[in-house]
Formats: C-alpha cells, structure tokens, sequence
C-alpha cells in the first residue's frame, strides 16, 4: 500500500527529475515538429503540480495528491507532451477517488485508466510517441504478478524502458533522426524519479 504523502512526494520526485534533465529531453524532440521544447513543455507541466503538492499536507489521501496533481497539471498544461502527460495524470485521479490509500491493483488502474484517458484525447494517436510508452507500460503492469507497488513500478520501468528503445521502429522521422521519442523520454524520467520514492530512497 502506498499513503497519500507517498504519492505526493513520487510526482514531486518525478517533476524534480525532469526539471534536472529538461535539456537533454528537448535535445531528443523531432516530432511531431522539430523545436527542441518537449522537456521544457512537460516540465513546466509536472512543475505546476509540484508547486501545489509542495503545499498539501502530509496527511493527505491518495485520492487528494492525485487530484491536486490533475487539476494543477490540466491548468499549466503546455505543448502536446505536456498535455498528454496531464491526460495521464488525470486518469491517475480518477482511477484513485474515493481512495486513502493505493494497493497494487488500484496503481494498476490508474495507469490503464491515464492511457485511456489521452488515447481518448488525441484525434489521431501515433505510436512510436509518448503515447505508446505509456500504453506498452500499463499493459506489462496490468500483466504482471508483482506482489506490491516497488515490484510493480519495476515492471513498469523496464516496459516502459523497452518501448521507448522501440520508438524507432515505431516512427521513421526518429529513426532518420537517430533519437527516441522525446516525449517518452520524458515520461519515462518522470517515472523513474516517482520510482525512487516507492522504493523508498530520497
């Protein structure tokens, strides 16, 4: 089971994590056009959220930090990684209300319910992007038998890791280029620094 404060303090680690990498993710960005601002856009997008989060209290539910995080991303959304991310985060809230705190299954049902929520948004999704790594993430979670979210997200992590290296594949433009996705490198940094929380580090 993971608390409230537990999710909040993972985003906030999530956000700081890409706040540290913003540059090397707007390096990445090819698609859907070349201007080198999907970090920045997905940073000040999670940076919306963080500043909220710094201010709730410690005792908050898990059902309040996913809110919080939603509404403050959904507002400083910016660029389309940006707003997919929100997307994503958005579905985290709705997956987890009514929630004090989240077992495996409920973190599990946030991540199918976020993938659904910005497939749902985008009119034409391409794979290959930010959107196929969350999705290939979600369904090795769903999949898995981890027995309590520090496993889980380790599942989600090494997905998430093995589609954003397909991306390639997936997109000729990156290929051409000679990059992943820049947007699911930036998705998959966030996650990483809300992995380090689960796992109980700093």
């Amino acid at each position: 089971m993971i608390t409230g404060l537990t999710l909040k303090n993972s985003i906030i680690s999530g956000a700081n994590n890409l706040s540290n990498r913003r540059a090397k993710v707007d390096e990445l960005n090819v698609f859907p056009v070349p201007d080198g601002d999907t970090g920045t856009n997905m940073g000040m997008t999670i940076g919306a959220a963080r500043t909220e989060l710094l201010n709730l209290p410690d005792d908050c539910t898990v059902e309040k930090a996913a809110q919080v995080t939603a509404s403050a991303m959904l507002r400083g959304a910016r660029g389309n990684s940006g707003v997919i991310t929100s997307l994503l985060f958005r579905g985290f809230s709705k997956a987890l209300e009514g929630k004090k705190e989240a077992d495996v299954a409920d973190i599990v049902a946030a991540l199918k319910k976020g993938v659904e929520g910005a497939y749902k948004a985008v009119m034409k999704p391409t794979e290959g992007t930010i959107l196929t790594v969350a999705r290939v993430a979600s369904e090795e979670a769903a999949a898995s038998d981890a027995a309590d979210i520090p496993a889980l997200w380790d599942v989600v992590l090494s997905a998430g890791q093995k589609a954003l290296e397909d991306t390639p594949n997936l997109l000729p433009v990156l290929k051409k280029a000679g990059v992943v996705d820049a947007g699911g490198q930036g998705i998959m940094i966030i996650f990483e620094g809300m992995g380090k929380v689960f796992h109980g580090e700093a």
